[in-house]
């Protein structure tokens, strides 16, 4: 289980200093930020996929299978988000377990099942006119990665903000997720943009580092499969992450979340991971 870091200027400097310590860079597929990054550490890909609306391209599969390559990401992910448009109402939950389903399997007949993972997405969020309600329901998670196959990528910021919408503690939302198929985990603040939405990719609180501490308890005690990596989201570059990609927050973050990762290792032997290879 390894600790990761999103790429930010803030962090490559803090690593070129010899301030913090990570065991790789996440990056989403972007050929220039993979390149400055990979003078700093060793680059993994996060990409921008979408299940449920609709198959890839075949450039766009050739793509992603190249960044893999060239980088050894383990797994291809994508995040469970089936169209509001097709699918708005829960009656609809058969076509949209199919579409996202379809999404599983083009991915898989690429790169093998073991290699993909799917994420839980958050509500609300700015893109919420774009998938389905049915997105975020636990068993519908569920379904869909057990009869498909696939790994889960278990991001709590988007647990927590589900959660807070339906007024109950992440954990219990978390609990009923497919955790027994857990292959990476994302971790990061919540707080609130400077328009008022509340958003994720912030400085930890305690209620995070709480959360975070109850999700690597259930790893390390064998409840949940051990992921490959735990991945902190913050820090970024471009317009976006203007105002959550502070020095001082990664400076104070990062190592505290590497000794809780490192500390939390499980006793057994984990499985082996699939390789970088299409």
């Amino acid at each position: 289980m390894l600790f990761s870091l999103n790429y930010s200027p803030e962090m490559a400097a803090l690593i070129r200093s010899g301030d913090i310590e990570v065991d790789r860079i996440k990056c989403p597929e972007w050929p220039d930020m993979i390149a400055e990054a990979s003078t700093v550490g060793q680059v993994y890909v996060h990409f921008k996929l979408m299940a449920g609306q609709g198959l890839l391209a075949r450039e766009l599969l050739d793509s992603v299978a190249r960044f893999r390559q060239e980088t050894a990401t383990p797994y291809v992910n994508t995040h469970i988000g089936p169209s509001s448009a097709l699918y708005p109402l829960p009656s609809d939950r058969s076509g949209a377990k199919d579409a996202v389903r379809r999404s599983f399997d083009q991915l898989s007949e690429q790169f093998g099942p073991d290699a993909v993972i799917a994420e839980n997405v958050p509500y609300p969020a700015r893109s919420d006119n774009d998938k389905s309600l049915i997105s975020i329901d636990p068993e519908f998670i569920s379904e869909v990665i057990e009869e498909s196959g696939v790994g889960l990528l278990l991001d709590i910021g988007h647990a927590r903000r589900v959660a807070e919408h339906w007024g109950i503690d992440p954990r219990i939302y978390m609990s009923r997720l497919p955790v027994h198929r857990l292959r990476e985990i994302h971790i990061t603040g919540l707080g609130y943009s400077p328009e008022g939405m509340r958003v994720d990719h912030m400085p930890m609180r305690d209620e995070d580092w709480d959360l975070l501490g109850w999700a690597l308890d259930n790893v390390q005690s064998g409840n949940w499969a051990e992921p490959w990596s735990v991945s902190c989201e913050y820090g970024g570059v471009g317009e976006p992450f203007r105002w959550r990609s502070r020095a001082d927050v990664i400076a104070h973050d990062a190592p505290r979340m590497l000794a809780m990762v490192r500390a939390a290792q499980p006793a057994v032997t984990p499985q082996t991971k699939p390789t970088g290879e299409a």
